[in-house]
């Protein structure tokens, strides 16, 4: 059993996989979701911004990006939707990076596969040197 404090209200309440919240502020969660599903939902709120969607319906953007990142809100019905990227945040919307930061990632990872290749033969030099010199 997973007992934590709800990051909502605070209150106590046993954690599991499908809920990060306690019930109360689960429930709470719900009815803003419906709210948003149902502003969106209006063909001429389709190509809301995230900004549009908190003053409409009052939702904080923290639960709207929620929404985004779960997947309850597809950014391909509502192109204006995004989510901040995990490092830089920029708006995306798809993944946890943007292609910019993916792009830098990939990069830093090369030079330090390079880097580390470079410290294994330099390591192997100074072993078949060690043994020449016997």
């Amino acid at each position: 059993m997973n007992l934590i404090n709800c990051p909502g209200c605070g209150e106590i309440f046993v954690k599991n996989n499908f809920r990060d919240v306690c019930e109360k502020c689960w429930k709470a969660e719900e009815r803003a979701y419906d709210t948003v599903s149902k502003y969106m939902r209006k063909r001429e709120n389709r190509a809301a911004t995230i900004t549009q969607v908190v003053d409409a319906t009052g939702v904080k953007e923290s639960l709207i990006l929620k929404f985004v990142k779960a997947g309850r809100l597809r950014t391909t019905q509502f192109p204006n939707l995004g989510y901040p990227c995990d490092k830089c945040g920029g708006i995306i919307r798809e993944g946890r990076l943007c292609a910019s930061c993916t792009s830098e990632l990939k990069e830093e990872l090369e030079r330090y596969n390079k880097e580390e290749k470079r410290k294994q033969q330099l390591q192997r030099n100074q072993t078949f040197l060690s043994k020449k010199s016997l």
